[in-house]
């Protein structure tokens, strides 16, 4: 496991600053706004990975930044700061966990279903078209100006993009200040908005519960690692091969992040 970096060195593309700034609503909206060129209303404050950890209900889902705005559409915003190479296939399956929870057992009108937007935040360019952002929903390969209109919509920034005139300035600042969350770039800012930010992530960077916080999920993340290379990965991809099979996506999520729920599923199916 790579060294660990001080609470303060960490920039919001780490998933600890992350999630502990997007805690704030005033973090996700600004965000939000920025990258959707709108003025988002949240209906309610936003949900956090760290937070469905504490929450019997939520645990079963664990995406980094779950919100919904006035209008009751979805927003789930994920900063993926290694290429892992399935990112197209996870924004896939995010969409299928977060679809199969919006309707109550039994219903079966469709277009109850909300519009759904996730976003993930990369360092690095997925598609090599040097874009910033890559927007993507459902056509017509024979008619292509023909859309679905399913209500879904995946965008993938790039921080390192080389197109500034296919985006906004502000979303250029705000990508370039999540890769490098830093006192001289949030200076170099012209968005209030970004530095408001800015000014919120230093107090979590100076927060001694932060610290702890965070000292708890680095110790934890090497117990997890340990366990995983005790069990095998082999196993371990099996399990996940099955669990993909059956359509059992909650508990996937479950057997990447918690070690007593993946020994579970492990003598579930005898593995």
């Amino acid at each position: 496991m790579n060294q660990r970096k001080s609470l303060k060195e960490l920039n919001l593309l780490d998933k600890f600053l992350f999630d502990e700034a997007m805690d704030d609503p005033e973090n996700v909206k600004t965000m939000l706004d920025i990258i959707l060129s709108q003025n988002t209303n949240l209906k309610h404050p936003p949900q956090t990975e760290k937070e469905q950890r504490t929450s019997t209900d939520n645990r079963q889902i664990r995406l980094d930044v779950y919100a919904i705005d006035e209008d009751d559409v979805i927003y789930e915003v994920e900063a993926q700061k290694e290429n892992t190479h399935n990112l197209p296939k996870r924004s896939r399956l995010y969409q299928g966990i977060i679809d199969s929870k919006l309707l109550p057992p039994g219903v079966v009108d469709f277009n109850l279903l909300n519009e759904v937007l996730i976003v993930l935040i990369m360092p690095f360019d997925l598609f090599g078209y040097g874009l910033y952002r890559y927007t993507f929903q459902m056509k017509s390969e024979e008619v292509p100006e023909l859309k679905l209109d399913d209500g879904a919509t995946r965008i993938f920034l790039n921080t390192r993009g080389k197109h500034p005139e296919l985006v906004s300035p502000e979303l250029i600042e705000l990508l370039k200040y999540m890769e490098h969350s830093t006192d001289e770039i949030s200076e170099a800012c012209e968005s209030k908005r970004i530095q408001e930010m800015h000014r919120r992530v230093c107090q979590i960077k100076a927060s001694e519960k932060a610290e702890v916080k965070y000292m708890q999920t680095w110790e934890e993340k090497i117990l997890i690692k340990q366990e995983g290379e005790r069990i095998g990965l082999e196993r371990i991809n099996r399990l996940n091969q099955k669990l993909i099979e059956q359509g059992r996506f909650d508990d996937l999520t479950k057997a990447v992040s918690d070690s007593v729920s993946l020994k579970k599923l492990l003598k579930e199916f005898k593995i």
